[in-house]
């Protein structure tokens, strides 16, 4: 049993309180491989820590809040989950206090934004591992000496995403995707930049008689907590359709939250997802004109796209499921990692 204190956004303040949020899972995960977890929400320590409830200005009392737990507890692991409001020199000063404490911090941000760039390089040298939903040469830019570096992919968790729409013969909706802002910044599909209320218009005028469930696009409420996952329930098919298409392994969570419920997934073949799974357990698409197509074939075809759902979803958990993604996290961070133990690719020299 490892004692984990885990820092990342469990704010009741995040959407829909971040359900289906990597921190949750893992921590799901953690739990049910016999570890104990205590989780550290550093933004609501930082609101609390200002009179003004502002996480920015709490920024001091968050560090000193987390060395003080940290000293309490004594955790074998700090796990820093997109930990923004801790500094380095907090980590640092928490490695003084306990030696012997392993550290990874995870990220499930692109690296091809350089802001996100900075916040993970801020923390390579405190950390003693780094896991990014990103994998291969893409992260070279954050390898440090001495320390590991790798992919973390979407765990999928099945008391999470309990939708079956695999089961179903008939869904309220054709096809889901969702999206937080349309037009900033543009999304990168199959080389071309695009608004994503164009991309919806575009799709619509291709296949006049869909029933689409866009959250956030044209109009369309944003949802979160219960709602989203009563909208991802109620879908036959999912868009991946993350900011770029072309950087290996890399996706939204999403991907996690429609395959795990059922959906069929239609995703762009220049991710490298069809590495790791087959036509019929992902309809693939290299051009526009392809990814119309495989979205009429698929609404045409209730069997296919039931079997494509199922296939593609008993592949994934077998894949990510979350106890295996917080194992594979613990591995690294305790430095008993084996990659004959994991069938995807995983660190980087």
């Amino acid at each position: 049993m490892t004692r984990v204190l885990h820092v990342a956004n469990f704010s009741l303040q995040a959407k829909g309180a971040f359900q289906h949020s990597v921190s949750i899972k893992l921590t799901n995960g953690l739990i049910r491989n016999g570890h104990s977890v205590t989780h550290f929400p550093d933004r609501d320590v930082a609101r609390a820590s200002s009179m003004f409830g502002s996480h920015r200005l709490g920024r001091a009392g968050a560090n000193a809040a987390l060395r003080e737990v940290c000293r309490d507890i004594a955790p074998d692991l700090l796990l820093l989950g997109h930990a923004d409001t801790i500094d380095a020199a907090t980590i640092a000063a928490i490695r003084d206090d306990l030696p012997k404490v392993r550290v990874l911090q995870w990220n499930v941000d692109p690296v091809f934004e350089p802001d996100n760039v900075q916040r993970i390089r801020s923390k390579l040298e405190v950390v003693d591992a780094t896991l990014v939903s990103t994998a291969g040469a893409a992260l070279a830019p954050l390898r440090a000496p001495g320390r590991r570096l790798g992919f973390l992919p979407n765990p999928v968790d099945f008391s999470i995403e309990t939708g079956h729409n695999h089961c179903q013969d008939a869904l309220e909706f054709d096809v889901f995707y969702a999206c937080g802002t349309p037009a900033r910044p543009l999304r990168t599909i199959c080389s071309r930049d695009w608004n994503m209320d164009d991309f919806v218009t575009a799709l619509r005028a291709a296949v006049p008689s869909l029933r689409g469930c866009f959250p956030g696009i044209l109009g369309a409420p944003h949802l979160t907590g219960a709602l989203y996952q009563t909208a991802l329930e109620s879908a036959a098919i999912g868009l991946n359709l993350s900011r770029r298409g072309d950087v290996f392994l890399y996706t939204s969570d999403r991907l996690a939250h429609m395959i795990g419920n059922g959906q069929a997934i239609l995703i762009e073949r220049a991710t490298g997802y069809d590495r790791l799974f087959t036509d019929d357990e992902m309809a693939f698409f290299t051009s526009l004109d392809e990814l119309f197509q495989q979205v009429r074939s698929l609404i045409a075809d209730p069997e296919r796209r039931k079997s494509v759902a199922a296939a593609g979803r008993r592949r994934y958990h077998a894949l990510f499921n979350e106890q295996i993604i917080a194992r594979y996290v613990h591995d690294v961070a305790l430095d008993r990692f084996d990659a004959k133990d994991y069938p995807w690719p995983t660190l980087i020299d």
